[in-house]
């Protein structure tokens, strides 16, 4: 067997350099007044042993541990994955390392991540989530910054980034008008969640700029399943036969609901077109057809939230919330319907054209 050679130490360096070890530490951290031609044996020597200064005890030294904390309550992974890799992006042209703490929507857990975090002396905490609705703040008199991602905080004071969820409603509401689409239902989740309330109202608001309304019974709130998809379909095709549209408030709902639709003999896109909201490609890719759907942008939103942490680290601290644009992808399950294309006119009246669709690009974007 091989025995592992002893790493080197500074008091290697020093003998080697023939220099004090004081005067080798200050060679190698770059302090103190030494003779250029001292600094440069003393880093040939450290050069030649293999050896490397101690990051941790530098950056103590420097007042700064470059690590930040993430503390999220989304188990899944499904927004924190994205949200934490544009972080990481971020950071890592300054060389600062995250650490990830799961809460689980547990207050207990996620009290002792704070404590836990600032015992590893972090130099920020960023707090992520799976909903955008607002939440107490993690702790008060924090002596690190914090921001907040895909959440935000009931204090005005705090700085919380979050999608533009009403512009994201507006775009793919948009999108159907401009298809052609006039006879359109919406099927979301909860109506206590933010997220779908403002949606909804960007769609809403879109419809009535057009002269037009949701078909009955209005905006259908459910849960964030493919079987509330599934059930809100066929009442939306129950009590609306002509209907020729379906926002959907996330990518899981339309799953379900081009599955009711393939089963109650509706072509998606040719007779019904379907909008979703997230942009899961695992979902929106598998199904058939490809769904069209508003992608939240969450690693833009990861660096952004990193450059903010970053600023207020070094003493420049934002305030408020910041929404970030979302952004249409799209695929073949709005493709334009065969009646439109032949220039048959719109269902209902209205003036299609007065719908800003200028945001809304004419190909998939990824």
């Amino acid at each position: 067997m091989t025995r592992r050679r002893r790493a080197a130490t500074i008091a290697d360096v020093a003998s080697l350099a023939e220099v004090s070890v004081g005067t080798a530490s200050k060679a190698l951290n770059g302090r103190g007044q030494l003779r250029a031609e001292t600094r440069e044996r003393v880093h040939a020597a450290a050069q030649k042993l293999g050896f490397y200064p101690n990051a941790l005890a530098q950056n103590l030294l420097a007042g700064r541990s470059f690590t930040v904390g993430l503390i999220t309550t989304d188990s899944f992974g499904r927004f924190t994955i994205p949200i934490m890799l544009g972080v990481e992006d971020a950071l890592g042209a300054g060389q600062i390392s995250v650490f990830m703490c799961d809460a689980r929507d547990d207050p207990i857990r996620e009290q002792h991540y704070v404590r836990t975090l600032l015992g590893r002396r972090v130099d920020g905490i960023i707090v992520t989530g799976r909903r955008a609705d607002p939440r107490a703040p993690i702790a008060a008199n924090l002596p690190v910054p914090v921001v907040y991602a895909m959440t935000q905080s009931t204090d005005p004071d705090d700085c919380s980034v979050a999608p533009d969820d009403e512009a994201g409603g507006r775009m793919a509401m948009a999108h159907l008008l401009a298809t052609g689409r006039t006879r359109i239902g919406h099927i979301t989740g909860p109506e206590r969640f933010l997220a779908a309330r403002l949606r909804a109202r960007g769609a809403s608001d879109v419809l009535d700029e057009a002269g037009h309304a949701l078909v009955a019974p209005g905006t259908l709130y459910g849960e964030w399943r493919e079987e509330w998809g599934r059930q809100a379909t066929h009442i939306l095709l129950r009590m609306n036969a002509d209907l020729d549209a379906i926002f959907c408030g996330s990518d899981q709902i339309a799953r379900g609901v081009s599955d009711a639709l393939r089963e109650s003999g509706r072509r998606v896109p040719d007779d019904v077109a379907l909008v979703g909201y997230d942009n899961w490609e695992v979902v929106a890719g598998a199904c058939r057809p490809p769904l069209t759907t508003v992608d939240m942008n969450l690693p833009q939103l990861g660096r952004y939230a990193a450059a903010k942490l970053l600023a207020a680290i070094d003493g420049q601290a934002a305030h408020g919330l910041h929404t970030l644009p979302c952004q249409l992808v799209i695929r073949e399950s709005t493709r334009v319907a065969a009646a439109v294309r032949h220039g048959a006119p719109p269902t209902r009246s209205g003036n299609v054209s007065e719908v800003s669709v200028a945001a809304v690009p004419a190909t998939p974007t990824r």
